[in-house]
């Protein structure tokens, strides 16, 4: 039974691994600069590989396109609504401005102009009906103003579908043969073992049934120049300059700070009463004995011979 839960295992990597596998895989690959050839050819190339049909074969469809437009923004809101339009959904879109300078230069004083210079891309990923992928692609390349790139491909995934129906009467037949087995821990381990093996494999025809009604189409696409964007601004300088310094202001506070400064230094000498009190007494000591002194040293001076 170990050795069955292996295949088991494999089977199911097999089938979420479809999408790499290379076997019959029929896919087409260009990338294009700017030719003059008719915009009717290239549209009815697009539409022959995106709507590539094969008698009893099944094909997953991608398609990734980087390319230059006039204007990000309009392109986007296009393809966007070209995408609804054919029955498909948009996945992600990430529009952004990719700043390369910014300076402000004053031109009064109050008022300044931020001059940016920036570039727009937007990366985007739709998916749209299989049958549509032509259409779009046809939509999207008409947008464009210079084609870096352009890959379409159309993955073979007969096979694997087949490989999966048979693993499905596999696993089923196995679920069966458990059933009838006697009522032990192994059973138990068995059948939830062969549960989640069916699970992961109904997920996976899950996944390759979307990826066969929609294809998927990665987009790139920027504005081939630098943009400027001036944005008028207020004067900071001035006005930082205005307020900078304000004199009478500062003076009022001076004159303040200064009155509460001797408040301070009255309310310290109270503090320190002690003290003063102790060096007072001493400073009075301190005059009398040399006061003594002094008498002592004149009357010697006025009778030396006593």
């Amino acid at each position: 039974m170990k050795t069955t839960y292996i295949k088991l295992s494999l089977a199911t990597v097999l089938i979420l691994g479809v999408y790499s596998c290379k076997k019959g895989e029929a896919s087409v690959s260009d990338y294009e600069v700017a030719t003059s050839a008719d915009s009717a050819a290239v549209s009815k190339e697009i539409s022959s590989v995106a709507t590539m049909k094969v008698k009893d074969k099944q094909f997953i469809k991608t398609a990734e396109v980087n390319m230059e437009v006039k204007d990000v923004y309009d392109a986007t809101i296009s393809i966007e609504k070209s995408v609804q339009d054919l029955g498909g959904f948009v996945t992600n879109s990430n529009l952004r401005s990719n700043v390369v300078s910014e300076d402000s230069y004053n031109t009064s004083d109050k008022e300044a102009m931020l001059v940016k210079k920036y570039q727009t891309e937007n990366s985007m990923q739709v998916r749209v009906p299989t049958e549509k992928l032509g259409d779009l692609l046809t939509f999207i390349n008409n947008k464009k103003l210079f084609l870096n790139s352009r890959v379409i491909n159309a993955e073979d995934v007969t096979a694997g579908i087949k490989y999966a129906e048979m693993e499905g009467k596999r696993i089923k037949k196995t679920g069966e043969n458990i059933s009838e087995l006697k009522t032990t821990k192994d059973k138990v381990k068995m059948n939830d073992d062969n549960m989640s093996e069916e699970n992961q494999q109904q997920l996976a025809n899950l996944d390759v049934t979307d990826n066969l009604k929609y294809s998927t189409v990665d987009i790139f696409i920027k504005e081939p120049k630098l943009r400027v964007a001036e944005i008028a601004i207020t004067n900071t300088t001035n006005s930082d300059n205005k307020y900078k310094f304000a004199f009478f202001y500062s003076a009022k506070n001076a004159f303040v700070e200064g009155f509460y400064l001797i408040q301070r230094i009255v309310v310290g000498l109270i503090m320190i009463w002690p003290l003063l009190l102790i060096s007072g007494f001493g400073f009075y000591f301190y005059r009398k004995i040399q006061s003594k002194k002094k008498v002592n040293q004149t009357f010697k001076e006025q009778n030396p011979a006593s």
